[in-house]
């Protein structure tokens, strides 16, 4: 059996010296005491050489070596080593030759026949036990010749593994008499093996999310890992009986550039799993936030004034799995169709001179096309997306569209027929998404828009942008055209309603495209790709008000969403600047579609019902600013009358009498009717005027009105005032594993406070209707806010795993509103369990009342805005205290969380 893996290794004395063996043997008075001894020099000279970054395929063959080395004076000890109808064989990776610090030792004990298997009982279990005395991670199994036949047949993954089996010691001709039992002739035939394969692979893929982009991605499993490059060596192997993947060469399965890319990425890969293991000192596959920046270090990257080293290392990493995945695709398409399936009968349709569909996949007519057309490489896209028949490219068709990218340059991205074939994709009625997605994976986007193919695998270092900008960017362009869907009008109504009406949906997707392609250069990214994204529209040929419009959407892409975290959307005030700022509906309506498409693909669990009901607040708020007339800002007293009429209508029609209402009204507060909206009103009048004068506090629960909060759930408590009311409620809310989206705190003139939370699970789970956990949270909070002064401690929770590595230094902004009488104090810092407590803790520490909160985390950040007075209800002029607050917060969130 051939093992040229390992036996064209040179004999390396500095890993493995039989006289030292021998030496180390008689000090320690055993062979495995000599054994665990020597593998502990071995993989400390590997790992120096690794840290000195010499080839990493020497290495972890080096290591497969000693292993071998080893394995054989172990077996030596044994009488049955000296039979001829036993042999022990490596199996899986260590059959490849790639072994790593702490990979599995897979052995296969093979018999010629299983009635032996009683004869060699006693050596072989002393054999295996010693291995695990050793401290080594075995995996083995003793099955004669037949058996693994019989086994192989029913088990896909035992047949790969024995396929890539190789003699360690014993009889070699074992081996070779395994192999032609469980070969394709006898078992699992070519197209039987690439079947299971692909099956395998797909289910391995979707358990990773389908993608090559995940925050923490399993370098061996996840699409573009390891696996993938194993997948094409094995379905090749079974067919061509290639060694190596160089071998696929000379077979014609592989391209000699195809072949560098792959064998510089495993190269890649197998560094970082190295390196993994090293950090870990286990058999990990997982690149965790936990080891990332370490990872990054250990491999040579360095901080930079635009990038951390370990977005440069996971840009690389990302950029690696994406190449994998891509030829992976193509290589197993291509097997299916060029070797497998290459004489089935298939109808061909004619499309233009150069293009034909097969089958329904669309072809070139000739190998010269796109050398002849080059404009053909952006033709195809725009066929693909006006015929909604064709299902995708032929493998040997996309190999030359990969082969010929190099031609999408300048003179390609001047050429009238290329800008026009590209406009005409973004106005196509179908697959607009699909065509651009392929055209990345391609290599014909990254060319043909450079800024984007400049962002391809590059990440930043946190937990709120779960994708890479250039992913991230196309999964907006996706919902773009998803709300162009009836059956998305539930969820996103307004969305829904203003793509039907946009007069020009491929500015949409422009900015879409452009609004964050410039980051990692250094300066603001929305200023920088707003330069960029004009210049593109004009040498598009758009008009100067189309290049205009989509060079101010991606200038002021994160103005929507900002206003509507950061500021109170209920002030007539912030409703005039921010409907100032956008101008016209035409805009607002382009804002809101980018905004909402946006968020949503930043990372799926930013969107909730709370975020899309402010932003619907504050889109229809400046809608109608906007049609009033800027030059007539809405007056706020005008805002308060309105609200309170509307309200009042709904009290007296469930006969409520006026003069309670009133009575009521008269101490509540201009701010109160300004923040609150007119059905939320209704419900706390008419649930105060019902409540006993000494019932204690009051407590509701629900959703207000029909802004559709979906999973946050409004709490109004109505109570007398107390110093540390706040501190009180969000330390309740904390102990229930509930976190606060936004916080209103009235006190009245008869000296009661009115204060509404916006809450969530931590979970992410929506509250619900469930009644038990409904009553559960109104209990709780009755209970603490009946005795404030003793209100629960602070819940001090394990910090989670993905946050404790990252450092985010506090900032604390504090300016003064004069406008509205109060101070407002910015908060930036690492999210942690309870930190709105602790917070309330600090103001009341200080003597400073709370009046409203902005609460917005994004991943592991947090940037809340708070809204305070002094104990007299004035903004704080006292700059000590300020400072004294200032200090209070960052002492408290710079150190350690409990």
């Amino acid at each position: 059996m051939k093992t040229p893996l390992v036996t064209e290794l040179k004999q390396d004395k500095e890993l493995f010296d039989p006289e030292h063996f021998a030496s180390l043997t008689h000090s320690c008075g055993s062979v495995p005491k000599a054994f665990r001894q020597a593998i502990k020099e071995a993989d400390a000279v590997l790992d120096r050489r690794f840290l000195n970054m010499e080839n990493i395929k020497l290495i972890i063959r080096r290591r497969a070596w000693t292993m071998d080395q080893l394995m054989k004076q172990l077996w030596n000890q044994f009488k049955c080593s000296e039979s001829t109808d036993i042999a022990l064989l490596a199996v899986g990776g260590y059959g490849r030759a790639e072994l790593h610090p702490h990979s599995d030792i897979d052995l296969l004990i093979l018999l010629r026949n299983r009635q032996l298997a009683e004869k060699f009982r006693t050596d072989l279990e002393t054999f295996v036990t010693q291995l695990w005395d050793i401290g080594l991670e075995v995996g083995h199994s003793v099955r004669s010749v037949d058996e693994c036949a019989e086994l192989a047949r029913d088990d896909i993954t035992i047949a790969t593994n024995l396929m890539e089996s190789r003699t360690i010691a014993g009889n070699p001709e074992l081996g070779d008499m395994m192999l032609a039992v469980t070969g394709p002739e006898r078992i699992w035939p070519p197209k039987d093996f690439f079947t299971a394969k692909w099956t395998e692979q797909i289910a391995r893929h979707n358990k990773n999310n389908n993608t090559e982009y995940n925050l923490e991605p399993d370098i061996k499993s996840a699409p573009g890992g390891l696996r993938d490059i194993q997948t094409i060596g094995w379905v090749a192997k079974r067919y061509f009986n290639a060694n190596r993947l160089s071998d696929l060469v000379n077979h014609g399965f592989l391209t000699a550039e195809e072949y560098d890319i792959l064998n510089a990425g495993q190269s890649f890969l197998w560094e970082v799993r190295y390196a993994l293991h090293m950090l870990t000192k286990r058999s990990e596959n997982r690149l965790l936030f936990d080891h990332q920046r370490a990872v990054a270090e250990m491999l040579g990257y360095r901080d930079s004034n635009a990038n951390l080293a370990v977005e440069k290392f996971m840009k690389r990493y990302y950029r690696v799995a994406l190449s994998v995945s891509q030829l992976n695709d193509m290589l197993l398409q291509h097997f299916d169709e060029a070797i497998l399936r290459p004489h089935e009968p298939v109808a061909i349709m004619p499309i233009n001179k150069r293009f034909q569909i097969r089958g329904s996949f669309i072809e070139v007519t000739h190998d010269k096309v796109f050398e002849q057309t080059p404009s053909a490489l952006m033709e195809i896209f725009v066929i693909l997306a006006q015929n909604e028949k064709i299902e995708g490219i032929r493998a040997a068709t996309i190999r030359l569209i990969r082969d010929h990218r190099h031609l999408v340059d300048q003179k390609f991205r001047n050429d009238i027929r290329n800008i026009s074939l590209f406009m005409e994709l973004l106005r196509s009625p179908n697959k607009i998404y699909t065509q651009l997605y392929r055209m990345k994976r391609y290599g014909v986007l990254g060319n043909y828009i450079p800024e984007f193919g400049q962002v391809i695998g590059q990440m930043q270092y946190d937990l709120f942008h779960i994708y890479t900008v250039d992913a991230h960017s196309l999964h907006v362009l996706r919902n773009m055209r998803m709300f162009r869907h009836p059956e998305v009008r539930k969820d996103f109504p307004v969305a829904n309603m203003i793509v039907q009406r946009l007069p020009k949906i491929e500015l949409l997707y422009i900015a879409g495209l452009f609004h964050d392609l410039a980051k990692g250069r250094g300066g603001d990214h929305s200023d920088l790709g707003a330069v960029d994204a004009y210049r593109f529209c004009i040498h598009h040929r758009l008009t100067k008000w189309d290049a205009s419009l989509v060079s101010w959407l991606v200038q002021y892409h994160l103005l929507m969403s900002l206003t509507a975290q950061k500021r109170d959307v209920s002030d007539p005030a912030v409703i005039h600047e921010f409907a100032s700022r956008v101008g016209d509906q035409v805009r607002l309506d382009y804002l809101f579609a980018l905004t909402v498409a946006d968020i949503c693909a930043t990372n799926p669990n930013l969107w909730n019902g709370w975020k899309a009901s402010l932003l619907r607040q504050l889109y229809t708020e400046s809608r109608r600013a906007l049609r009033r007339g800027l030059e007539n800002p809405i007056n706020r007293q005008d805002w308060i009358d309105e609200t309170k009429d509307k309200a009042r209508a709904l009290l007296l029609n469930r006969g409520i009498a006026r003069e309670q209402i009133d009575a009521l009204w008269e101490h509540l507060g201009d701010d109160y009717f300004q923040r609150e909206t007119f059905a939320d009103v209704a419900r706390h009048t008419e649930a105060i005027l019902n409540h006993p004068a000494n019932g204690g506090p009051l407590v509701l629960l629900g959703k207000a009105d029909d802004r559709g909060f979906q999973d946050a759930a409004e709490v109004f408590v109505y109570t007398q005032d107390a110093p540390n009311l706040f501190a009180a409620s969000v330390a309740a809310l904390s102990q229930l594993n509930l976190t606060i989206a936004d916080a209103k705190i009235i006190t009245s003139t008869s000296g009661y406070s009115l204060d509404t939370f916006i809450i969530m699970e931590e979970s992410g789970n929506p509250i619900g209707d469930d009644p038990a956990r409904m009553q559960q949270i109104v209990k709780k909070l009755t209970k603490a806010l009946s005795d404030p002064n003793k209100y629960p401690e602070i819940v001090h929770k394990r910090m989670p795993r993905a946050l404790k590595h990252f450092r985010i230094p506090t900032e604390v902004v504090i300016s003064n509103d004069l406008q509205h009488g109060r101070t407002v104090l910015e908060l930036v810092a690492l999210d942690r369990p309870g930190l709105l407590a602790e917070i309330g803790c600090v103001f009341l520490d200080n003597n400073v009342l709370l009046q409203n909160a902005r609460i917005a985390t994004l991943g592991e950040r947090v940037e809340d805005v708070f809204y305070i007075t002094d104990t007299n209800g004035e903004m704080i002029k006292d700059p000590a205290l300020c400072e004294r607050l200032e200090q209070s917060i960052k002492d408290l969130l710079d150190q350690p969380a409990k």
